[in-house]
């Protein structure tokens, strides 16, 4: 389900809030130009977040999101 239309599973969505520190640590490490300010992310602002890293990474939104389904 994806009640927030974000086009990501809101299960993956829930663990990855309860996750949060390790998903920073691996996301920075993926992309080691991210920084933490990168990193904050504001409840129902995911496309902003999405686009800020998509702009830093220089990687497709898709991407982005694909990465994130795959590694959590």
């Amino acid at each position: 389900m994806d009640i927030n239309d974000n086009k990501i599973n809101d299960q993956t969505e829930l663990r990855a809030r309860g996750n949060w520190n390790e998903i920073k640590g691996q996301t920075k490490q993926k992309w080691g130009s991210l920084t933490d300010d990168d990193m904050d992310y504001a409840e129902g602002k995911q496309d902003e977040w999405f686009g800020r890293l998509q702009e830093k990474t220089g990687e497709t939104m898709d991407d982005i999101k694909n990465w994130f389904n795959r590694t959590f």
